[in-house]
């Protein structure tokens, strides 16, 4: 029996006392004595009381009904705060860490000049720009094939990059899909809270992903435009050289056919 039940059970009795002290007879006060010497007690029946004792059961009914509604509307709050306590049963924190870690690993295996500040400084300081113009002509013509070669390698890195944003499209798109239903099923709001946390993590990872492809991208045809630079200036060093006859010549008539 629920607790409801109780009390409308113990609101019924009340009433049903109420109805039965105010039905109940009442002695009179003793009758004069007749002409006889008899007398009698006869059922004294007011119907103001009766009427005031069921207006007060009617009133206490409805004062133990108030409470009752008062109890259930108690009873569904905390059942509502249970429900906005509850956590998030499902988290896609593993995979997305693991779909950054993959592109972050792809771009620490850049080949010859790595994304680093002072690795790049240190390339360009000893085999581009005015540098490939130094040396002998052998030592050139070994820094442009040098040159020439990490442009290769780092378009080779872009295209790897760009790998493996794709390949990370499709998991990106299974736990959208799995934090969207999540979310559609929530039965609270730190649920649905959580949910769109975790939506707005993928979000990042995904930007994330963008931006590696678009530095891999831009980091090749960077190389590119500098060894382009460079070969330009070896080009005009050895034509200097070229055309630089030195302190020692002296012109001459040169007859060169019969």
């Amino acid at each position: 029996m629920t607790k409801t039940t109780k009390l409308a059970g113990h609101a019924f009795a009340v009433l049903l006392i109420s109805s039965a002290i105010a039905l109940s007879p009442t002695t009179a006060p003793p009758a004069q004595a007749g002409l006889f010497g008899g007398g009698f007690s006869g059922i004294v029946y007011d119907p103001t009381n009766h009427a005031e004792n069921l207006l007060t059961a009617a009133r206490s009914l409805e004062q133990i009904n108030n409470q009752i509604a008062q109890l259930q509307n108690e009873a569904q709050m905390l059942v509502n705060q249970g429900r906005n306590l509850a956590s998030l049963p499902y988290s896609s924190l593993a995979q997305l860490q693991s779909s950054v870690q993959q592109t972050q690993q792809l771009l620490n295996e850049a080949q010859r000049i790595a994304h680093d500040v002072a690795t790049i400084d240190e390339a360009f300081t000893q085999d581009y720009g005015t540098s490939a113009a130094q040396g002998d002509f052998d030592a050139m013509i070994g820094g442009a094939r040098e040159r020439w070669l990490t442009s290769v390698a780092g378009f080779e890195d872009a295209l790897k990059v760009q790998a493996g944003v794709v390949g990370n499209i499709e998991t990106a798109r299974t736990e959208m899909q799995a934090l969207v239903g999540q979310s559609q099923a929530a039965t609270g709001a730190l649920q649905a809270t959580q949910a769109g946390n975790q939506l707005l993590a993928l979000q990042s990872q995904q930007i994330s992903d963008l931006t590696a492809a678009i530095t891999a991208q831009n980091r090749a045809h960077s190389l590119e435009a500098a060894r382009t630079a460079s070969a330009e200036a070896q080009a005009r060093e050895n034509l200097t050289r070229f055309l630089d006859y030195g302190d020692d010549y002296e012109p001459t008539t040169v007859r060169m056919f019969r």
